[in-house]
């Protein structure tokens, strides 16, 4: 029997390989992580995970990276909370209010930022943004309200505080593409309908486009999010990379670690094969943090929300 070959068979056969091939990659990024973490596993097994001491020293190991994966998630916290509210504002007034000559430069200049090395926001944060912060931020705020434990310490700028704006500033121009994107994919007909029953353009915006969109806005806080969590080098540069249990983030204005900054500042350099699998096996929990961040985000959505394409029901 001759098997005929159409264009449309060859198109779904691509198709199909290349969506295979995503499970593939994290089925071996799993199995890889998971191999190469085996022996602090089964050395030090949940305390590897509650643990907050770090110490590579041979024949006194003890590794815990507890304070990483608090740290990772404070600082990400810190971006959502700073860089979303800027974004959603950037996306509705470009999408919105913005006239086309202002339009089409800002939002080419938004999306030039998405393209900027992290590398360049770790220098500038070091020389430049960490002496405005401690002058302008953290030192009157120590001052007045360093009895709440959060503010206490000794600000010195190369801490939690700072590489969480770092990183809020990095996700900005993916979340306010994404999000302006939404937005201006909201029908015209819910505009016209909102205004015809004499609502204002705040309520519009607010009532009828956010809601209509939010299902695609939320996406986009979680693309940031993805981008937050797994950022290296900017949050090395001007995190204070702490280590043990100094790196516990019970204050914003202290030097702190996150995961991937555990990872970039020692894999490297681990001289026994036990350090080298604690390094991997916190890679393992940050793909492990990845994945459930992106499951929680998805029953968010679908069940949440109640939203379904994009649309409320």
């Amino acid at each position: 029997m001759k098997i005929k070959i159409t264009g449309d068979k060859i198109f779904r056969f691509s198709a199909g390989i290349i969506v295979a091939s995503a499970a593939v990659i994290l089925i071996a990024s799993v199995y890889i992580l998971t191999t190469g973490s085996t022996e602090v596993l089964q050395r030090f097994g949940l305390d590897f995970f509650m643990g907050t001491n770090w110490n590579p020293v041979e024949g006194r190991e003890s590794f815990g990276v507890l304070p990483y994966l608090l740290g990772t998630l404070v600082t990400s916290g810190i971006a959502l909370l700073i860089g979303v509210p800027l974004s959603l504002g950037i996306a509705i007034f470009l999408a919105e209010m913005a006239p086309k000559a202002i339009r089409v430069p800002v939002s080419y200049l938004i999306e030039l930022l998405a393209a900027v090395p992290s590398v360049i926001f770790g220098l500038w944060g070091l020389f430049v943004l960490r002496f405005w912060v401690l002058n302008y931020i953290e030192i009157p705020v120590n001052a007045n309200l360093g009895w709440i434990p959060i503010f206490s310490g000794t600000p010195f700028g190369l801490d939690i505080f700072t590489a969480g704006i770092i990183l809020a500033i990095m996700i900005i121009p993916t979340v306010a593409s994404v999000s302006r994107e939404v937005i201006s994919a909201v029908p015209n007909s819910i505009r016209e309908g909102a205004y015809s029953i004499g609502a204002t353009k705040w309520e519009v915006i607010r009532h009828w486009v956010l809601s209509y969109g939010r299902s695609g806005i939320l996406g986009a806080i979680i693309l940031g999010l993805g981008r937050a969590i797994g950022e290296t080098m900017a949050v090395t540069m001007v995190i204070g990379n702490a280590v043990g249990p100094n790196a516990m983030p019970t204050s914003l204005f202290q030097p702190g670690q996150t995961l991937p900054s555990l990872i970039a500042n020692g894999f490297l350099e681990a001289p026994t094969p036990l350090e080298k699998s604690a390094y991997i096996g916190a890679g393992l929990v940050l793909l492990l943090l990845s994945l459930l961040i992106n499951i929680l985000a998805h029953i968010l959505v679908t069940r949440v929300l109640k939203v379904k394409g994009g649309a409320v029901e």
